[in-house]
């Protein structure tokens, strides 16, 4: 029984990393209705920046990991602006190829700048705490209640502000958001901007658990592509209930079955899903 626990622990500490990454991407699916590929390597930046804010800047965790946010929230609103914005009334699959062309620009650039070597963050919080007979690390702790935080303090933002009426509106019906004087455009920009901020944080809380690689993006986004769908385009429940479904059958699927398997365990348990539901645990239409 003990093991089970710690490996829903293991489990939720996936899951909330994954719901953030997956809420990013659901957001900017929403407001775009194209994936974007790139949100994953805008996940690996982050992690790099927390890593050199703390190693080369000597800022503690909780400053880098804030930096990072701004940083990566600035980045993703210039993406949105150099990249998809030009492209607004073009084709989908014109926004298809550019996401995977700014996905193979973020690696590459990050290969120029850092190498390929795989880094190791600093890891501050590292000493155990026992829990009712389960023994866990301060890291996992942070990430499962920042997480939670994170996601309560999202859906604040879009029930309770004009900002996030005003997306939510927009991902609702893009062309009905704009006639009753919403600028959609600007809700595109500061959507962007959100998610990327959710994607650094989400690195920035793994950084210390995991390794930082400049593909580390590439896996990340695939999980976060299937949780979506899974969840359900465009929902916000879906993609945290995705996420957490993801993360603990990879933790037992990884004790098991095999840590050569836990992947292939996950993904048929997401595929069993939507072979019950096909279009996603939350489907949400467009109106």
């Amino acid at each position: 029984m003990d093991l089970f626990v710690q490996q829903l622990v293991n489990g939720l500490t996936l899951g909330s990393i994954y719901c953030l990454v997956a809420l990013g991407l659901t957001l900017i699916y929403g407001i775009m209705e194209v994936p974007n590929f790139a949100h994953g390597h805008l996940y690996m930046i982050g992690a790099y920046v927390t890593l050199f804010s703390m190693t080369l800047y000597g800022l503690n965790y909780w400053l880098s990991s804030i930096l990072a946010g701004i940083v990566l929230g600035i980045v993703g609103v210039l993406m949105e602006r150099i990249v998809f914005h030009p492209l607004r009334h073009a084709p989908s699959s014109n926004k298809f190829i550019a996401a995977i062309g700014a996905m193979m620009f973020l690696e590459a650039l990050a290969r120029v700048l850092w190498g390929s070597d795989f880094r190791s963050m600093p890891a501050v919080y590292d000493q155990v705490v026992l829990i009712g007979g389960i023994r866990v690390t301060e890291q996992r702790i942070i990430v499962i209640v920042s997480a939670i935080l994170l996601m309560l303090a999202l859906n604040l933002f879009l029930k309770k502000t004009i900002i996030g009426s005003s997306i939510e509106a927009t991902a609702q019906n893009r062309e009905g958001a704009g006639q009753v004087g919403i600028d959609v455009n600007s809700v595109a920009m500061i959507t962007f901007g959100i998610a990327s901020f959710l994607a650094a944080v989400a690195a920035a809380l793994a950084g210390p658990i995991f390794l930082v690689f400049p593909s580390m993006g590439a896996l990340i986004i695939m999980k976060a592509f299937v949780i979506i769908v899974v969840g359900g385009m465009g929902s916000i429940p879906g993609a945290i209930l995705g996420g957490y479904i993801l993360g603990v059958t990879e933790s037992m699927g990884a004790t098991y079955v095999s840590t050569d398997y836990k992947d292939i365990v996950a993904f048929l348990v997401l595929i069993l899903i939507l072979a019950v539901k096909p279009t996603g645990l939350f489907a949400e239409g467009k109106r």
